[in-house]
């Protein structure tokens, strides 16, 4: 059975939308889309690693140091391997204004993140694994999040062609969630119910169509 890492942030967790700060629901487990998947791709082990607040490169101020993807992956190449794949949907968290980069600089953190797995031989036998890059939907300022992602929502409409350019550059396969799924009203960030049946049957089409048996 092959292996697959979903390396993301509250989207791949199973956030639900947040209508204030202290809200804390989570899609059950069955209902999330990384749970679907996994019933939907019955060959992989499908390991959900998703963090809420997770940005591709950034220690964040105000919610934690630990929350910086660079640091953590490593640690989790080397206790999930060897895998054969790994999934990366982050980005969403560095459109916080405190962060003040811009989707280009996005993209670029990506593709660092790209050379970390394709140098941890964490593959099999030692390679690396596969990689699948995929671009967030655009964001909303609205509701409770509105003001920490002040900003965000125009840098955000141009992050999936800078992604794909990275995609482009770095010769591995890309898929535009935008494309799938929008962000829900109710805080602009993160996915309602609707967007988990769909998303896991876009993964899964991709994965099947660049990682075939």
């Amino acid at each position: 059975m092959r292996s697959l890492l979903l390396f993301g942030d509250s989207n791949t967790h199973g956030t639900m939308p947040m209508p204030d700060l202290d809200f804390e629901g989570r899609f059950g487990r069955e209902e999330r889309w990384a749970g679907r998947l996994a019933r939907l791709l019955p060959d992989w082990e499908v390991i959900a690693e998703g963090h809420p607040g997770r940005t591709t490169v950034h220690d964040d101020p105000v919610e934690g140091a630990h929350r910086n993807g660079l640091t953590v992956l490593p640690a989790l190449l080397e206790s999930h391997r060897p895998l054969d794949l790994v999934v990366i949907m982050l980005g969403t968290n560095d459109l916080k204004e405190r962060f003040s980069v811009n989707a280009c600089d996005i993209a670029l953190s990506l593709e660092r993140l790209v050379r970390l797995i394709r140098a941890s031989e964490a593959g099999p036998e030692g390679g690396a694994p596969g990689v699948l890059l995929v671009a967030p939907p655009p964001i909303v300022e609205t509701g409770c999040l509105a003001g920490m992602f002040a900003g965000g929502a125009a840098k955000s409409r141009g992050l999936a062609a800078e992604i794909r350019a990275s995609a482009a550059r770095l010769d591995v396969p890309f898929l535009d969630a935008g494309e799938v799924v929008a962000v829900s009203p109710v805080d602009g960030i993160h996915y309602g119910p609707e967007a988990n049946p769909a998303l896991a049957e876009a993964f899964a089409a991709a994965i099947r169509a660049h990682f075939p048996d």
